[in-house]
């Protein structure tokens, strides 16, 4: 146990090491294990074998010479991180997470990461559920739809514990039964009173707190947006409730896309102002408010149609739709059909399932759309 606590000293002095790039600590650790050495071994190689064997250049070597000036405090970190029930993981421990190594590959994975809690989650297949801290209430119901989803399924909901959607993810997997990642944008003991709030889950094995940070460090505006990536790479799945062009969503998910990871992004309602349809062009999947794919979903059509089509025009569909379904229940296809709606059969799937007084009466394809309840009947649909 002793030698793990000291090996811990000297993953902290790498981890944290400043100036230096994830992926050139990533290859130091490759390169450690291709000679056999140990992280120890490492940091009490002689400067001619640093040269040599890992090609470090003179300014990496000052700050390696300055880290193991740091180890005896280090050494001290670890005894208290392990005495309040923490535990450190470096990225060649069997206990860190395989998704997240397979997400960030060795140019972005962490090679330190502090836990309290359930280690064993990180192994689960996992689902993240991102968006604005000030996401519509459409934005929220659809957060609460997909968590209530994969805690169904047995997946964990990795949430970055901000206001708005991370925060509704959260609660929304707590309520539903399921488990939870909080991955925190400060050091993993200054989340003091996360602690007592989620005391129970942690315990239960629910919860699991995640950080990437130096253990002391505050909540920042950087360290917020360097969590980030880490949400989304330990996610299997991604998907987005609500985005605007720019911020940590947008720049998440457009890095995510680059990657080629599939993302799924919430198909809009015309009357919202946000980003979604852009990030779907840029070729993240549409989905419904329930999380499913949503078909011949046009963008273009859906911008042409609401170009044409006045505010009046709109009442006059929405009238003659409640008159139709308030009849009995019809397909889609079969209600442009009726009503000579000159809408995409996509378009018009997506906004009847987002829709809170209408429901579907069967789950195959083709659905049926009626009144839910039969009630509000004189109340337009949109």
């Amino acid at each position: 146990m002793n030698n793990i606590k000291q090996e811990y000293a000297y993953w902290i002095a790498l981890a944290h090491l400043p100036k230096m790039k994830t992926a050139r600590k990533n290859e130091l650790i490759v390169k450690c294990f291709e000679e056999k050495l140990s992280i120890v071994d490492f940091f009490h190689c002689e400067i001619s074998d640093w040269h040599k064997l890992f090609s470090l250049n003179e300014n990496e070597i000052l700050l390696f010479n300055d880290a193991k000036k740091e180890l005896p405090n280090y050494s001290f970190l670890v005894e208290n991180l392990l005495e309040q029930g923490y535990d450190i993981i470096p990225i060649t421990s069997p206990d860190y997470s395989p998704i997240m190594k397979s997400n960030l590959k060795r140019a972005y994975s962490p090679p330190l990461i502090y836990t309290k809690g359930n280690k064993q989650i990180m192994k689960e297949n996992s689902v993240a559920i991102v968006g604005s801290r000030k996401a519509e209430d459409i934005s929220l119901e659809f957060t609460d739809n997909i968590a209530k989803t994969a805690s169904r399924d047995y997946k964990v909901v990795v949430s970055g514990f901000a206001k708005g959607v991370d925060k509704q993810a959260l609660d929304s997997a707590i309520r539903y039964k399921g488990q939870s990642i909080i991955v925190l944008p400060q050091g993993i003991t200054t989340f003091t009173s996360g602690y007592k709030k989620y005391y129970k889950q942690i315990v239960d094995g629910d919860v699991l707190v995640l950080s990437t940070f130096f253990p002391k460090a505050p909540w920042s505006v950087q360290l917020a947006m360097a969590r980030n990536p880490i949400i989304y790479g330990l996610a299997k799945e991604i998907y987005v409730a609500e985005s605007s062009k720019k911020g940590g969503t947008w720049s998440g998910v457009v890095d995510g896309l680059r990657k080629g990871r599939n993302i799924y992004v919430r198909t809009p309602l015309i009357s919202e102002d946000n980003a979604n349809n852009l990030l779907i062009q840029k070729g993240a999947i549409p989905v419904d408010i329930e999380g499913n794919k949503v078909e011949d979903y046009s963008i273009s059509e859906i911008k042409e149609s609401v170009a044409l089509e006045s505010s009046s025009a709109y009442d006059d569909i929405d009238t003659r739709i409640v008159k139709l379904l308030s009849q009995g229940a019809y397909t889609s296809k079969e209600i442009i059909g009726r009503l000579k709606i000159d809408w995409p059969t996509g378009k018009l799937t997506n906004y009847l399932k987002q829709n809170k007084n209408v429901e579907a009466v069967n789950k195959k394809s083709p659905i049926k759309f009626t009144i839910k309840g039969k009630r509000n009947l004189q109340q337009s649909l949109f």
